[in-house]
């Protein structure tokens, strides 16, 4: 079993295996299900996460309250020509916003870790695929990866946004996304960690507000410039930079942060932009006053 960063790096070491290989063991143990079922429902889930990350790239899919929809397609066809960012960056991020999009418009997400950070894990993980030429099974073993990072920071920090800030949310999904193209590009389980941790740190202390208290703006946003945040630690790990805090310490230093953000600033639409007058009359024209 495994409950730190330290742990999990001990134990590739000590079985010579990748995370995913870790991770699919302890599921395994945990639930008396064999390698192969574990392995096929983890397939389930990719499934459903590939059908949300593309859903919105070729049809409007607008949110319940009017508040978001559309922007997944407008950036998936700004990204058909010439880009300032370039067409993996505009990729990501346009199936980070399909996945925001369905989840507001009641469609079938999955929420890793929650269903207001959902669409970075999918989006860079599809979209980090096609780059290398992976496979449906290594995409697989990616999510085995993003689960262990995961559940690492769950135990000892936390993944909601009520309880640390969009940090938690937006911050742990990019860790868990940046971890896992790390592993399927080939990189160590210590390069995996850098990655995470990088970037957790390019995110501490990310508020949640959000606007009319719907998990719409600015989280679908911030599912975008999350799953670029990802993507770039992942190349910063691969390229051999390191964080020269190692990634326990960095979840507990996320951990303390979101204790310290007053409750206006934790998904309580009483702060950030939530409170400014176009977010408190958005607030008023979809609930009434």
């Amino acid at each position: 079993m495994y409950t730190k960063g330290k742990d999990l790096l001990n134990l590739t070491k000590e079985s010579n295996k990748k995370i995913w290989e870790i991770v699919l063991d302890f599921e395994c143990e945990r639930t008396g299900k064999t390698k192969e079922e574990v392995f096929e429902g983890m397939r389930n889930v990719l499934k459903v996460m590939m059908d949300s990350a593309n859903k919105g790239l070729n049809e409007e899919v607008n949110s319940i309250s009017g508040l978001i929809g559309g922007n997944a397609k407008k950036v998936e066809d700004y990204r058909r020509g010439k880009t300032i960012s370039g067409d993996i960056i505009n990729k990501a991020m346009a199936r980070a916003l399909s996945v925001s999009e369905v989840n507001a418009s009641m469609g079938r997400i999955v929420a890793a870790p929650t269903a207001g950070s959902a669409g970075i894990l999918p989006a860079v993980m599809i979209t980090a695929a096609e780059v290398l030429e992976k496979n449906e099974d290594e995409m697989v073993k990616a999510l085995f990866t993003a689960s262990g990072i995961g559940q690492i920071i769950a135990k000892n920090a936390t993944v909601s946004g009520a309880e640390g800030g969009c940090q938690a949310e937006c911050g742990s999904a990019a860790a868990m996304a940046a971890a896992a193209v790390v592993e399927m590009a080939g990189g160590t389980p210590e390069q995996a960690l850098h990655a995470a941790s990088i970037a957790i740190q390019n995110i501490l202390g990310l508020v949640c507000d959000p606007v009319a208290g719907l998990v719409e703006a600015p989280c679908y946003l911030r599912n975008s410039s999350g799953a670029v945040n990802a993507l770039t630690s992942a190349d910063l790990a691969l390229a051999g930079v390191k964080s020269i805090i190692p990634f326990d310490e960095v979840v507990d230093a996320m951990y303390k942060v979101g204790k310290s953000l007053p409750f206006e600033l934790r998904e309580t639409a009483l702060g950030g932009i939530a409170s400014t007058p176009t977010g408190q009359k958005l607030m008023k024209d979809i609930f009434g006053e």
